[in-house]
């Protein structure tokens, strides 16, 4: 079969990403990107260790950054992002920014992380405030607290779930009802942490129910590393993707040329006067069956049909 005359395919800018190893939802990430765009996606090398502050240390080594962003140089993406909460706010600030050098250095494309992506949407955002829901133990918890406050944002309540793998499998329902417990106090908006916990479809519903922002590490994530190439992420009723209102001038509209004048239609010749409607003749109902018929009408038979129907269809 001939495909030639298809053309495609289309070209693509591609979009580097680094995930721990027991990163489950690749197909959450793709929902943000839009068509011209393509994800290449690698995982850090599996350590037998459960979810905690430990393993935030062992998955976000600068070796292991290095690693993964030289393997993901094959395929020439535009940006590095390491898809990782717990990894990227577990050094603190400081510890966030020299994981940004160290891929930028190994990857030589600009690169960001989901805590790094936080900051710079609540920022946007003109948010100071937020409640915060994460599947973590309390110690994990606190670590994204103490974060948040180095970077100037204070956590007004928290939920958590105390998870130590398997976070990937928790249900909308549970983040939905973590989220209308922490939201207590004046927060200006709420932040559902780990990239392992699915929230794509919980957003607009969380929004709506409780009139504030809602971010995750999945979008911040793909906000911030799409907003690099100068690309917007995509998803309904999400207030960090909708457009902000444009600092530039809108030029003014170009005069309009005014239309002709309208050419006066002639005026129709008078209808003549309509002669009188003869009579009309009296209609004569019909008879019963079988009575006299009116001249050339069919007379109705009251005989019974026959029987024999052989040859009808």
């Amino acid at each position: 079969m001939e495909v030639s005359f298809l053309g495609g395919p289309e070209p693509q800018r591609g979009v580097g990403v680094v995930a721990p190893f027991d990163f489950a939802l690749d197909r959450e990430l793709w929902r943000w990107v839009p068509d011209d765009i393509s994800l290449r996606v690698t995982r850090t090398p599996y350590v037998p260790v459960e979810v905690s502050l430990d393993l935030a240390r062992l998955v976000s080594e600068h070796e292991t950054l290095g690693e993964a962003v030289r393997a993901l140089g094959a395929s020439e993406p535009e940006v590095i992002a390491y898809a990782c909460t717990s990894g990227s706010f577990v050094g603190g600030a400081a510890g966030e920014r020299a994981m940004c050098e160290a891929m930028t250095r190994a990857g030589e494309v600009p690169s960001v992380t989901t805590s790094g992506a936080l900051v710079e949407a609540l920022e946007e955002l003109g948010v100071g405030r937020i409640a915060l829901v994460t599947p973590y133990t309390e110690s994990v918890t606190q670590s994204l607290e103490d974060y948040l406050g180095e970077v100037g944002v204070t956590v007004t309540g928290r939920a958590f779930l105390g998870l130590t793998r398997h976070i990937w499998k928790v249900p909308y329902r549970s983040v939905v009802d973590m989220a209308r417990q922490a939201v207590v106090g004046a927060a200006d908006a709420l932040f559902i942490s780990c990239t392992n916990l699915a929230t794509y479809d919980a957003i607009p519903q969380l929004e709506a129910e409780l009139r504030m922002p809602v971010l995750s590490a999945n979008q911040v994530t793909m906000w911030a590393a799409l907003r690099r190439l100068g690309a917007h992420a995509v998803g309904p009723y999400q207030a960090l993707l909708l457009d902000r209102p444009s600092t530039h001038e809108v030029p003014p509209m170009p005069p309009v040329e005014p239309l002709p004048p309208i050419t006066p239609v002639s005026p129709a010749a008078p209808i003549g006067p309509v002669g009188p409607v003869g009579p009309v003749e009296p209609f004569e109902p019909f008879g019963p069956v079988g009575a006299a018929t009116p001249p050339g009408q069919a007379a109705l038979s009251a005989e019974p049909l026959p029987e024999d129907t052989e040859g009808w269809t």
